[in-house]
């Protein structure tokens, strides 16, 4: 890398400190990125996770390319008036050194998507590197966020590792895509607001430093400037009169790792194949020689530059691996937790059989467990499975029929008419037994939809609890799952047939015989007396006038329960008038009034009677019915919950498995219920993938933390501050990096 290259300060020996810790902590995040690469699309499920890494912005004709082939020392990268780089460039550099080499100017590169393959050409490397571009993207000038990595060793070099982003455009030019501005500045953004990338903002002196693209971008992310750094190039062609002193020292915009000014090959050394040793050559007489940049030899040069890169790196590098092995460790065991819900890839005709009388097993313990309430996913925010049957049966069932007054459709004159309608053509004496039972079965007869409905409830709360039971194998088979529940709802559904007939025929059951020898039924004689006692309280509490009191007894009489109702005067005095009439009509026929014409009944007709007519006979009614519904409710919420229970519920935990071996565990079946969806099969994969590189990476920093770690007791870095040691200090001495205890003097 030039002359400045090979000097001791930048190749030191294999046995100092300072050489095993650039030569080891960097790497380490080399070999994760490298792990983790293959994983392509699949990083985003490290959400958290980002590796500790240099990235590189600045706009275009900043001279960033200039700047990263310096830090190599070859020209490797492609070039042109438009945008170079396309796609994001890993660019991870490390040092061989010299021992390791048989040859000290040998070189290569390795690409990530040629890992077998070295480049000992680097020119080679460019056209690799251009054909890769033109791959993804073409031969137009639209950009992707796909990365390309490039590992370069060289003697030469120090450990570090850059991101090699698109430069920064305003408008588009020629074939460029219109939102060009727009999809660059999205991938920079995406690099630099991560907290664990540092910034390499590159900007022109022979522009306006205080409207650099780059460092307004940083500034975006990293407002105070705690990882940022500013390089300065192109210091020699600046407008005579001026110099870019102010800005290396961080008086125009303040940075805390501060700034390095670099001078740059011009287009025409680089057409006329320059050689970079010159180049830095020339860059190292002109900062001796500016008298302007005497005396900031730590902020000026690619030496520098490089040596800073690799200090913050390591030391940035060093604050986050404990942290980072932490999130590694959690993401694996997330990872691993996923893969095993995958499960492994069923090859034989036993694992298939095997594993499917597994699902079948795990989803039947799995219903029984939710209807018993021993669920291990119980909720504590809701009623879930059996309990809300439980609610079903006593809280909307039971309180329902216990809240229905069984008199409330039927009104005195219903009473009555049915009353009239079951003596026929005699006058009643008693209230009959007819009407009574009609009436009653009638109201028993009402129970019987809300016996259904409570049915119907129950079904669906089974239906939503086979639903809940999916087990996490199930989740590979969508063909297993569907057939699952088909077979499920048609078991339930034919458990709910018998159910539905034992209901109706508890309530047919009730209505065919009206037992009035319950033990519990009123009684005729008790209902005839509360019916009198109910009648009397009501006729004292309401004035009555003579003519009303007389029909009141006169009616009392006649309707009331009773020996008395048998000798009423109406009675025997019409039998005495019908004789005589009978009589006089033989006998003088001649003398015959004239017909009487009776009118036509009329097609709905309803009783006459006064108000009070059948008055105790229709409370004894409502007293006898209120009574024996009360006996047959309390039947019908003890057997109906029984009855579903037998012939649903508990019969569906007896029988779910059985049944489901009976239609799902055939071997001709096993291959169909068995296949999993080609994106399972992805998954199943790429997790797979993931929790490889996952315990790759856990796996290497078990094996370097530990000797970081006792480095750091034994060399004292522990007493370096984090990042905020990271500040410009002009009385620098820049061959300090010998020492690791002088690396705040260095910066």
């Amino acid at each position: 890398m030039g002359k400045n290259s090979n000097s001791k300060d930048d190749v030191l020996p294999s046995t100092h400190p300072s050489f095993f810790i650039g030569s080891s902590v960097i790497p380490i995040i080399n070999k994760l990125q490298d792990i983790f690469a293959p994983l392509g699309e699949i990083d985003d499920r490290l959400t958290g996770i980002r590796l500790p890494q240099v990235a590189v912005i600045g706009s275009q004709s900043s001279g960033k390319s200039s700047v990263l082939e310096a830090l190599v020392g070859r020209d490797f990268l492609p070039r042109g008036s438009d945008i170079c780089t396309r796609r994001p460039l890993i660019l991870q550099l490390e040092k061989k050194p010299s021992a390791v080499i048989a040859n000290d100017s040998l070189e290569w590169g390795e690409f990530g998507h040629l890992p077998e393959k070295r480049f000992y050409d680097f020119s080679a490397i460019r056209r690799e590197i251009l054909a890769e571009t033109e791959k993804e993207v073409g031969v137009n000038k639209g950009v992707s966020d796909k990365q390309i990595r490039l590992k370069i060793c060289s003697p030469n070099v120090l450990n570090i590792t850059l991101v090699d982003l698109p430069g920064i455009t305003k408008v588009p030019v020629g074939d460029q895509p219109s939102d060009i501005e727009a999809r660059i500045r999205n991938m920079i953004m995406s690099y630099i607001k991560q907290e664990t990338s540092i910034i390499l903002a590159v900007s022109p002196a022979n522009a306006d430093l205080a409207n650099s693209d780059a460092l307004q971008l940083a500034k975006e992310v990293d407002p105070t400037g705690t990882r940022t750094i500013g390089v300065i190039t192109k210091l020699d062609i600046m407008d005579k009169g001026t110099d870019a002193r102010n800005f290396l020292l961080g008086k125009v915009i303040p940075l805390r790792l501060g700034y390095i000014g670099v001078v740059n090959r011009c287009q025409e050394d680089i057409n006329n194949n320059r050689p970079i040793s010159e180049a830095l050559a020339y860059e190292e007489k002109f900062f001796r020689d500016y008298h302007v940049y005497r005396g900031l030899s730590d902020r000026c040069g690619i030496p520098q530059l490089a040596k800073k890169l690799n200090q913050i790196l390591e030391q940035h590098i060093r604050n986050v691996l404990p942290t980072l092995k932490t999130d590694l460790t959690s993401h694996l065991v997330a990872v691993e937790k996923e893969l095993c819900a995958y499960g492994e890839a069923l090859e034989s005709k036993g694992e298939r059989g095997a594993m499917l009388l597994n699902i079948l097993t795990k989803y039947s313990e799995a219903f029984s467990a939710e209807v018993d309430g021993k669920s291990q996913a119980m909720t504590t925010k809701e009623l879930s499975g059996g309990a809300r049957i439980h609610h079903i049966f006593q809280s909307i069932f039971v309180k329902s029929l216990e809240e229905v007054d069984p008199c409330e459709d039927l009104s005195d004159e219903d009473i009555r008419i049915a009353i009239h309608n079951a003596t026929g053509p005699r006058n009643a004496l008693f209230v009959p037994e007819v009407p009574f039972e009609v009436l009653v079965r009638r109201q028993i007869s009402r129970l019987l939809d809300p016996s259904l409905q409570c049915l119907r409830f129950v079904y669906d709360e089974l239906i939503k609890i086979s639903r809940a039971c999916e087990t996490v194998e199930m989740r590979r088979f969508s063909d297993l799952r569907r057939r699952l529940e088909d077979v499920t709802t048609r078991f339930l559904r034919d458990d709910v047939k018998p159910a539905e007939r034992m209901i109706t025929n508890l309530i047919d059951m009730e209505m065919d015989y009206i037992n009035s020898s319950h033990p519990n039924f009123i009684g005729g004689t008790k209902a005839v007396d509360m019916a009198q006692n109910e009648l009397r309280a009501m006729q004292v509490g309401r004035p009555q006038s003579d003519n009303a009191r007389a029909a009141s007894a006169g009616t009392s009489t006649t309707r009331t329960w009773g020996v008395t109702s048998l000798f009423g005067t109406r009675g025997s005095s019409v039998g005495n008038s019908s004789k005589r009439h009978a009589a006089e009509v033989v006998h003088d026929i001649d003398q015959a009034p004239p017909v009487i014409q009776l009118k036509n009944p009329p097609p709905f007709l309803r009783p006459g009677e006064t108000e009070t007519e059948y008055q105790v006979e229709i409370i004894v009614t409502k007293l006898l019915i209120t009574s024996y519904y009360d006996i047959v409710r309390r039947n019908i919420q003890d057997l109906v919950p029984k009855a579903i229970m037998h012939y649903l519920v508990n019969h569906a935990k007896r029988n779910l498995l059985g049944t489901f071996i009976e239609k799902l565990y055939r071997e001709n079946l096993f291959e169909d219920l068995l296949r999993e969806q080609d994106d399972v099969v992805t998954q199943r994969r790429a997790t797979a993938e993931m929790c490889h590189a996952l315990r790759q990476a856990v796996e290497t920093l078990d094996e370097f933390v530990a000797d970081v770690s006792t480095l750091s007791s034994s060399d004292s870095m522990d007493a370096l501050p984090k990042l905020s040691y990271l500040s410009s200090n002009s009385n620098s001495n820049s061959k300090s990096l010998g020492n690791p205890n002088l690396i705040h003097n260095t910066l």
